[in-house]
């Protein structure tokens, strides 16, 4: 199904309303999933957008969003499809950042929509724009991240496409002298729905001599379900590619998208994320404001859940270590129970341990063992662990940590011993499940990795688990799923039941859950 537009609504509503580098970092950077400071302290972006080129008289609005704990604010400029960004409009809006103590991620709108929509500019023009006001960016690769062009592309085929036009543009960038971080939106009106940027973002990376490209995903109607969401950030956790939501909103003309996950699986992540907008929207689009006629007293319900809410910006913004760093909060959550392991394999274990609590609320665990190697990372209080070698003795704790970067104590160490190889006892494959996000009335499994332990390569499998009472499979991936009262079977898809020796595969669910249940599926068995 075609979304309808996103982004293009807000851009009509305007329209009618008044690993390190390659080279040496010189400033912000990026290294694996994670974006850092010069000093190598990482940053996590949260914030919001403000429609600076239509409304360049509204300053004040930087000190507002700061004054809302707010550690990054998205500008939007223009390089001639509306009134263009003069070089000294660009540097007061770089100074405006740095007297507020935001980092600045500038963004070209012109693109908007290129190939459907009438008036966009190309990626290689926004290069150029950005070329023309070279002069008040250079120097500021501590406080700046160029996001080169927004929503560069709609939902129409263009030539050359978002891959080859992106790396073009980053390639233009670094040839005339910029070493900033830079900042790539996907096609499909930012919410690559045919997952053009997520299938190519590795090409688009390595394009970068500097290696400091970020990717940003805007996430609307198209990203109305928790198991969309989550799979999108695993595809690029697992690709080790930086990912922020660029854009989002509670509610828009093309759905409902999902902003409680999105934020609470952001947070639990490390990853950044920018609401849309601060204020201006129009032509119907006026609940994405978060503040009324530009008012900071005047914050509306979607301003509200963005800054104020679970996983909001004021509980989870850290400053810069650029402008001395600092959160207001700064009290550990609680240490974790001891973990108990389960559905041990020659390569890897289940462990589940007793939740920690936190004034702000945990966002997530890391697993480590005692000698300080990580294992893992997790949003919730167990987690599957794999990649382990057989027979070997275990020794590991699991710290948690909040939103605001505080890491509670080591938990008590539990031991393990994984099994050696040869079928783990006698079984041909092994099951298990990792709870990928929860919420009161649900929860979604991704993912349930299927191992082949035998020593002959398999053309089918099936896993079976049991649900809590209550509970319900309400949607599934990658796997045909039948259900028999609290029994569930799960057959391999036509593409995925061939596995080699020692390789794996996964499928994931969602379900639902009384209110106020927080069990979880058990029991996973494999059979081929």
């Amino acid at each position: 199904m075609r979304p309808l537009f996103t982004a293009l609504a807000c851009l009509l509503a305007f329209l009618v309303a008044p690993a390190l580098p390659a080279s040496a970092a010189t400033g912000i950077h990026v290294s694996g999933t994670k974006i850092l400071e010069a000093d190598g302290q990482e940053f996590v972006m949260r914030g919001t957008s403000h429609a600076h080129t239509w409304y360049a008289t509204q300053t004040k609005a930087f000190a507002d969003i700061k004054s809302l704990k707010a550690n990054t604010v998205r500008v939007v400029l223009s390089g001639g499809r509306w009134t263009a960004n003069s070089v000294s409009d660009v540097a007061n809006v770089v100074s405006l950042c740095k007297q507020n103590k935001l980092i600045c991620v500038l963004e070209n709108h012109d693109t908007t929509g290129y190939g459907e929509q009438s008036g966009a500019y190309t990626l290689d023009q926004a290069a150029d724009y950005w070329i023309s006001v070279k002069s008040a960016l250079v120097g500021q690769e501590d406080y700046v991240i160029v996001n080169i062009g927004n929503e560069p592309v709609g939902n129409n085929a263009v030539s050359p496409g978002w891959a080859a036009a992106t790396s073009a543009a980053i390639r233009k960038l670094r040839d005339n002298g910029f070493d900033h971080a830079l900042m790539v939106d996907a096609p499909n009106w930012g919410q690559d729905w045919q997952f053009t940027m997520r299938d190519n973002a590795q090409a688009v990376f390595d394009s970068d001599p500097d290696k400091n490209t970020i990717f940003s995903i805007h996430m609307y109607g198209v990203f109305d379900t928790a198991a969309e969401i989550t799979s999108y950030m695993d595809a690029f956790r697992t690709a080790g590619l930086p990912l922020v939501v660029g854009e989002f909103g509670f509610n828009h003309s093309d759905g409902n998208p999902d902003e409680d996950t999105i934020m609470a699986q952001a947070v639990s992540r490390g990853i950044g994320y920018l609401g849309w907008s601060w204020s201006g929207n129009g032509g119907g689009v006026e609940y994405l404001d978060q503040v009324t006629n530009f008012d900071v007293t005047q914050l509306t319900s979607w301003g509200q859940r963005l800054f104020n809410g679970a996983n909001g910006i004021a509980a989870t913004s850290r400053q810069a270590s650029i402008y001395g760093g600092g959160s207001d909060d700064t009290s550990p959550p609680t240490a974790p129970g001891r973990p108990s392991a389960s559905d041990i394999t020659s390569s890897g274990a289940r462990l589940t341990w007793t939740a920690s609590t936190d004034d702000v609320g945990v966002a997530g665990y890391d697993v480590y063992t005692t000698a300080g190697a990580a294992l893992g990372s997790t949003a919730t209080n167990s987690i599957t662990l794999t990649g382990l070698s057989a027979a070997t003795a275990y020794q590991v704790n699991v710290k948690a940590r909040d939103a605001a970067g505080n890491q509670s104590a080591a938990s008590p160490t539990a031991s393990f011993t994984t099994l050696s190889g040869g079928g783990d006892g006698g079984g041909g494959c092994t099951a298990a499940g990792t709870v990928g996000s929860q919420w009161s009335g649900g929860y979604v499994v991704q993912p349930v990795t299927v191992t082949n332990t035998s020593s002959s390569s398999t053309s089918s499998w099936t896993v079976t688990f049991t649900l809590p009472a209550g509970h319900t499979i309400t949607g599934s991936w990658n796997a045909t799923v039948t259900v028999s009262g609290r029994t569930v079977t799960a057959r391999n898809a036509s593409y995925n039941g061939t596995l080699a020796p020692n390789a794996g595969t996964s499928f994931g669910f969602q379900a639902s859950r009384p209110g106020g249940d927080t069990s979880v599926p058990s029991g996973y068995t494999c059979a081929n």
